[in-house]
């Protein structure tokens, strides 16, 4: 049994009354058995893991195609009208953004179709959530639009198209005659279209691989690293960052795409030396389309109640700019930048370059975080609203395969996406059935209409690009909320926005993680630590600083510690308790050394004992109180460090006559104190369960004293 006594040893205990007064809440806990066998528990698991049988086999594949589960139970009457309904909306305002996003990711327009119509079949198979819509995500394309662009500048795509065309016709030339050739110059036989699926296609391989390893070793953990206020801040230094990379398709410039540390910065250098080289066509263009979009939009938003769906304002916009860029010829005269050709049907599959691997793994991590981070908080938030569960650990298996299986389809990466999600639980949706049904309509336009958007200006495709980040602009609206509610989450929202900003998304998500740790730390290191006082007619006791009207108990003080005492904050919890209590012990015991010889000096030089009274005096001086009270509440674990310092404050203490009393300590803490050995036979450290508990005990045991010393 292990017994926590609240009263002193049945030796010790006074007779008569004060035996009843000092008897009080006696308890006996019964710690659980553990099982401390690991072989055993390691056979176990092993013996459950490798069973086999036909219904753990049915499981594990119901399990793991959850399309198994639903689809025989599917309501035909009751959910196919608003999965229909839902999933066209959506197709239909897909259809724009995975061409305007196919610019973002750095990749021709029929590969962000691609994209879409993969993700969207492959979720239907693999996915648990009702509503989330899988597909290109703003973000991750700017992430992968980074690295096609360096991985092409360092094949030698960045030439001038006159130097482009005598290489290739050198390699060709080359590759007839000698073997092996030059890499470079066998990539150039690769067109640069064809090259940036290749980089982007193997990206997304990698990072579906990174996001089924994580479901099947079950690290999902690593999410939790990414709060609200950080991802947040991210998304809109990102949106920064996009906004910037399409500027110069607004006003028709022809740059180079910076990458790497600072690219902001440097776009914007290279916009500002090129503002003379402004296409006037593409600018009209650019703010026609705005006036067009941005107040349809804020419409769609306002009265979002009423429409029962939303103005698919983006795919008129596109129908009536490549009619007026087709018909008014503005390519041939004004020579703005159009989509070009876009084919119909699909491409033969081709793996990945596996010799591309290891040029685009270490990318491919924040890309695989940030991608199963966002689909499985939004499949949880939306499951929680609809009141249905979602399994986050498949939801990363169905996100890894929605790009593992694309990637040989010439796509990219994909994720959920908020705004399309929202759309789509607004307009109806009841099942996966909707994602479905917008591949299907994808589909069509891959089959049948991708060719009419030949005469498509880029600058539109650009507007509905910097349209859509809208929302993630917007959070700086709620910053004063924000801070009103937690100044640490304002000021890590602001952190990672810079830093991703203004040196690059990467290091931004890297320096946001960090940071974030950091302030965790530093809130430890730094807790609040407040005396408390006593609430009347009551047993709680609450800060004396937070709270009026509170009561102390003569000659005890209570103390609260706001955190883990561990070896960060040791040093902390110790100036902090001498500088509430007003008593430092090692200074206490340092004066009464030092009074204690120069009374003895002085005894020696003088016989008349005057000057040895006052140090008497100050050797007996009271100081206060007789017991402090900590309260273990707030503190989750002790490690060594922590230990120690308890061990040392209560030996300092007791030093000069000063109990330590220890109460609510959980039995995390509790097993941390036997182990370290903090209890020793014949010392008075006692465990108490509440603060209540351990005052009334100090009172008793003063009053004992007290009355001991009178007689």
């Amino acid at each position: 049994l292990a017994e926590f006594n609240n009263v002193r040893s049945v030796t010790e205990m006074p007779e008569g009354d004060d035996a009843k007064r000092s008897f009080h809440n006696r308890m006996f806990l019964e710690p659980q058995e553990k099982k401390r066998s690991m072989k055993a528990l390691v056979v176990k698991q092993a013996k459950k893991t490798c069973s086999c049988t036909p219904a753990k086999v049915k499981d594990y594949v119901f399990s793991f195609f959850p399309v198994l589960q639903w689809l025989p139970k599917y309501k035909l009457r009751e959910y196919l009208l608003g999965d229909i309904m839902s999933g066209v909306i959506v197709g239909v305002l897909l259809v724009p953004q995975s061409i305007a996003y196919s610019l973002l990711a750095g990749q021709e327009p029929i590969y962000g179709l691609y994209t879409s119509f993969f993700a969207s079949i492959i979720y239907f198979i693999f996915g648990t959530s009702r509503h989330i819509s899988v597909g290109i995500f703003g973000v991750l394309c700017l992430m992968v639009g980074q690295v096609v662009d360096r991985e092409i500048q360092s094949a030698g795509y960045d030439l001038e198209p006159a130097a482009l065309s005598v290489l290739t016709d050198t390699a060709a030339y080359v590759n007839t005659t000698i073997s092996p050739v030059n890499q470079t110059l066998q990539k150039l036989l690769c067109d640069k279209s064809c090259y940036a699926i290749t980089v982007g296609a193997t990206m997304t391989f990698i990072a579906g691989v990174y996001q089924v390893a994580m479901g099947f070793f079950q690290v999902g953990f690593v999410s939790v690293y990414l709060s609200d206020s950080l991802l947040s801040g991210f998304v809109t230094g990102a949106s920064f960052t996009i906004l910037t990379s399409q500027a110069k398709y607004l006003l028709g410039l022809d740059i180079p795409r910076s990458s790497g540390i600072g690219s902001l910065i440097a776009t914007w250098i290279n916009i500002f030396r090129n503002i003379h080289k402004t296409n006037i066509c593409d600018l009209i263009t650019s703010f026609l389309c705005f006036l067009v979009l941005i107040p349809t939009k804020e419409l769609n938003e306002h009265f979002k109640s009423r429409l029962k769906a939303p103005i698919p304002v983006e795919l008129v916009v596109i129908v009536a700019a490549t009619l007026a860029s087709h018909f008014g010829k503005l390519r041939e005269t004004y020579g703005s930048s159009v989509a070009g050709h876009i084919p119909t049907g699909f491409l033969p599959p081709h793996p990945p370059d596996w010799n591309l691997i290891p040029n685009v793994a270490l990318d491919a991590i924040p890309i695989a975080i940030i991608g199963f981070a966002i689909t499985v908080s939004l499949s949880e938030m939306f499951a929680k609203k609809h009141g249905y569960s979602v399994k986050a650990n498949q939801e990363m298996y169905a996100i890894g395969f929605c790009n593992i299986i694309p990637s040989f389809f010439h796509c990219f990466t994909t994720s959920a996406a908020l705004a399309k999600t929202l759309v789509k639980e607004s307009t109806g949706c009841r099942t996966q059935m909707s994602g479905m049904v917008t591949s299907l309509v994808i589909l069509l336009v891959l089959l049948v209409i991708a060719p009419l958007f030949y005469s498509l200006q880029k600058c539109v495709l650009a507007v509905i690009t910097i349209v859509n980040l809208r929302g993630a602009l917007r959070k700086f609206k709620d910053l004063p909320k924000m801070w009103h509610l937690s100044r640490v989450d304002t000021v890590i929202w602001l952190v990672t926005m810079a830093a991703s900003a203004l040196i690059s998304t990467e290091i931004g998500l890297l320096v946001g993680v960090c940071f974030s740790m950091l302030c965790v730390i530093f809130r430890t290191q730094r807790p609040e630590a407040p005396l408390l006082g006593w609430v009347a007619e009551s047993e709680t006791y609450e800060s004396l600083s937070a709270y009026k009207n509170l009561q102390t108990k003569p000659g005890i003080v209570v103390f609260r510690f706001e955190a883990p005492l561990y070896y960060i904050n040791k040093e902390c919890f110790k100036s902090t308790l001498y500088k509430q209590t007003g008593v430092n012990p090692v200074w206490v015991k340092a004066a009464k050394k030092k009074a204690a010889k120069r009374m003895l000096r002085e005894k020696e030089v003088d016989s008349s004992g005057n000057q040895t009274s006052i140090s008497m005096d100050f050797v007996s001086e009271p100081l206060g109180f007789h017991t402090i009270v900590i309260d273990c509440c707030a503190v989750q674990f002790l490690d060594t460090a922590g230990i120690r310092t308890l061990k040392e404050v209560c030996k300092d203490y007791r030093e000069i006559d000063i109990q330590v009393l220890l109460a609510q300590c959980n039995p995390s803490v509790r097993s941390s104190l036997i182990r370290g050995e903090f209890f020793k036979e014949g010392e008075d450290h006692l465990l108490f369960h509440s603060v209540h508990q351990a005052v009334d005990f100090a009172l008793d045991a003063q009053g004992h004293s007290g009355t001991s010393a009178s007689k």
